[in-house]
């Protein structure tokens, strides 16, 4: 999915020289308190990921944004593109080495902080730099678009506030916490796995193909359809012109190739509620196969979102209202 990436410079721009001017100099006086005191206390990998609630998002965001970039991941547990994009952030933080924390945000517990971020869809991530919010993207995304958006953030938090980061101790890593005996491999796991890594590293094709060699032997795998969903989602997104679909849509409304292309991308940025409607007013437009290619992209717009989405109900109970 293609991350909505900001101006990190534009955005930044935007602010209040003075505001940017103090938290630079706070930043600076923690970093001489800390050189005083020797350096200060190193962290450990696992701390580098936190989970936030609305209680500590002042000491453990805020303030802590004037020594470290600070990512918000903001999720659900019903949201499966959550759990596809949050363990890439969580390795991507340790990778990272202290040079961003990732705060995880779980949006059912904090409604206000969601409210307060103008969130519209999940997962969406923003930053927090020097105590200013900037929006990073909302949706999945490809793991080299993601690097690509942090090392911005970075260098923003670098050249103009003076923020390089936490130390992290190496002697530590996120394993020295007892870990619960692994489960044996199943046949499947190197297939998926292969997958997986194939769909972070924008290798579309090649994520396809690995989960339909799943499917192939275990038509039932849940995590291969899954998976499969996500990928061809992504396959038929990748490189549309997001302005010229949402146009095509706009003036076309009884076009159904241009309302199921228009769907895929707001799914893809999160608005899954307006996908799932676009399509269903489809049906409601039409009959014969427009009909049927809308109801048919809709339910495989559900195998992306997850059948224990409260979206996916409401939405099955309306399109079923439409066909009948």
């Amino acid at each position: 999915m293609q991350p909505r990436n900001m101006s990190m410079s534009g955005v930044v721009d935007l602010a209040a020289v003075k505001a940017a001017q103090e938290a630079k100099a706070k930043a600076e006086q923690a970093r001489a308190e800390s050189a005083k005191n020797g350096g200060g206390q190193a962290v450990s990998p696992a701390s580098l990921v936190i989970d936030v609630d609305e209680a500590g998002f002042e000491n453990e965001v805020l303030q802590r944004s004037a020594e470290v970039p600070v990512v918000i991941d903001f999720w659900a547990e019903w949201c499966e593109p959550c759990k596809q994009l949050g363990p890439l952030l969580e390795r991507l933080a340790v990778e990272y080495n202290g040079r961003f924390l990732l705060a995880k945000v779980d949006v059912d517990a904090n409604q206000m902080l969601m409210q307060q971020f103008g969130i519209q869809g999940i997962p969406a991530v923003f930053a927090v730099v020097a105590g200013q919010a900037l929006p990073l993207f909302q949706g999945a995304a490809p793991e080299a678009q993601i690097r690509e958006t942090l090392d911005q953030l970075i260098q923003v938090g670098e050249e103009r506030f003076g923020i390089t980061g936490i130390a992290v101790d190496p002697s530590a890593t996120p394993d020295d916490a007892a870990a619960p005996a692994e489960e044996p491999a199943g046949p499947h796991d190197a297939l998926l796995e292969a997958a997986a890594q194939a769909l972070d590293a924008g290798d579309l094709g090649g994520a396809v193909q690995a989960y339909r060699n799943v499917l192939a032997d275990d038509p039932g795998n849940t995590e291969a359809e899954l998976g499969l969903a996500q990928a061809e989602l992504l396959q038929r997104v990748n490189g549309l012109d997001p302005q010229q679909v949402r146009k095509d849509a706009a003036e076309r409304p009884a076009d159904v190739a241009a309302q199921i292309a228009a769907a895929d991308l707001d799914l893809v940025g999160g608005h899954v509620d307006d996908a799932f409607g676009r399509l269903v007013d489809a049906v409601k437009r039409t009959a014969g196969d427009d009909r049927n290619a809308a109801r048919v992209r809709l339910l495989e717009l559900f195998e992306v979102v997850g059948a224990d989405d409260p979206r996916v109900a409401s939405a099955r109970s309306a399109l079923a209202r439409a066909l009948f």
